[in-house]
């Protein structure tokens, strides 16, 4: 949809196509949290969240960045603000203003809307593929931009369906992979059965050297929540490559081992459980998680660490289809500077379908917005030095 605006207001007849019954589903979907549209930040700090991409996302990022995100937002009437933790979002915290307001700006811009129209791959002649309602339907446009997504949350139109076209079509895909996901966990069935939804506060995950402060959710299949996505990356490559990954959590970040130590007094006759939970102030869904990870020490220093770093082992991430967004797709050895096909002269790439990655934050949409109005800038020239 961005790239068709872009299209559009540079002069250019613009036909959208999509799979769904209705557009921008998994946009709706994001407005349950509150549409994270985008974060506040300094630009340098910004792109490090885009790990190997970077460079090559930041043309198209610096062209579209956050402040043209919220102006583009606020014409659209929807004023937006600076949350605590810098994240960007609407006033009305809803995503289906915007959409509306959205879909009325692209009407008045002349842009035809074709729903339930799936891309089905490239014909031999080169022409694009499509399979709607009236049956298949051949495309030879001066100029397309293709944004068909990852492979999560399929039921709202991302299924991955593209990959194989693409593949046969000579084109080089990385794997498709959950990103910003929940990990498998082999709980014990306590664990399963009393504290499946359990919620861990203001906790600090470690992995591979890097450290997240937020919240976490245990499950009955393993733990999920902001502060595990933002280490999801490194932590499915670990599994891939060892078979498990182990993350350190710690239930106090803002207590030094020292301090903690210093407050486990037990009292005689005391629990264990309140002792931990007097004491350390711990809930007990913590508690049960240090019993998880072994006997616990009669030593106070060898308890404290225990609650500083209490290791998890995680064999598995959760389905593709359950997770935020997808890592892999396109690669980038495929991609001109203008996220052009270099095999497919004509043909644009944007959004979650190239091999990029990066954490929940605003950072997701940011980047497809970005990218989707760099490839409609130069669809749109592209389309003009085709005639």
């Amino acid at each position: 949809m961005m790239a068709g605006e872009t299209m559009a207001r540079a002069g250019r007849r613009v036909v959208l196509y999509d799979a769904s019954a209705s557009p921008a589903r998994k946009f709706l979907l994001a407005g349950r949290g509150g549409l994270n549209l985008t974060h506040d930040e300094p630009i340098e700090t910004f792109m490090t969240r885009y790990g190997a991409a970077a460079e090559r996302l930041r043309p198209a990022i610096e062209a579209f960045p956050p402040r043209v995100m919220r102006d583009w937002s606020a014409e659209l009437g929807e004023e937006t603000f600076v949350g605590t933790s810098g994240r960007v979002f609407p006033k009305s915290f809803k995503a289906t203003p915007l959409l509306r307001a959205w879909l009325r700006r692209l009407g008045e811009l002349g842009v035809t809307l074709r729903l339930r129209s799936r891309f089905l791959g490239f014909d031999e002649d080169g022409a694009l593929s499509f399979a709607g309602s009236s049956g298949e339907e051949s495309l030879k446009p001066g100029a397309v931009v293709l944004a068909l997504g990852g492979a999560s949350w399929p039921r709202l139109g991302a299924d991955g369906g593209w990959v194989e076209p693409f593949r046969a079509a000579g084109i080089e895909v990385a794997p498709l992979k959950p990103a910003n996901c929940g990990f498998v966990v082999d709980w014990s069935p306590r664990i399963r059965g009393a504290f499946g939804g359990a919620p861990l506060k203001s906790i600090a995950l470690s992995h591979g050297g890097a450290r997240v402060r937020g919240e976490a959710v245990v499950t009955t299949a393993g733990i999920e929540g902001g502060a595990v996505y933002a280490l999801s990356a490194s932590l499915r490559e670990a599994i891939a490559a060892e078979g498990f990954a182990t993350l350190a959590v710690d239930f106090k970040p803002d207590l030094s081992e020292a301090a903690l130590a210093a407050r486990l007094i037990r009292k005689a006759g005391q629990s264990v459980s309140t002792f931990l939970r007097k004491s350390a102030g711990l809930a007990p869904v913590a508690i049960a998680l240090l019993r998880e990870a072994g006997p616990l020490p009669d030593d106070f220093e060898a308890l404290s660490r225990r609650i500083k770093c209490c290791e998890l082992r995680l064999v598995g991430t959760a389905p593709i289809a359950r997770a935020i967004s997808t890592a892999g797709g396109v690669a980038w050895s495929e991609l001109d500077a203008d996220f052009m096909l270099v095999k497919r002269p004509s043909v644009f790439v944007a959004g979650e379908m190239i091999d990029w990655e990066a954490p929940t934050g605003g950072y997701l949409l940011q980047a497809a917005f970005a990218t989707g109005a760099a490839a409609g800038r130069a669809a749109a020239s592209w389309a003009i030095s085709a005639k």
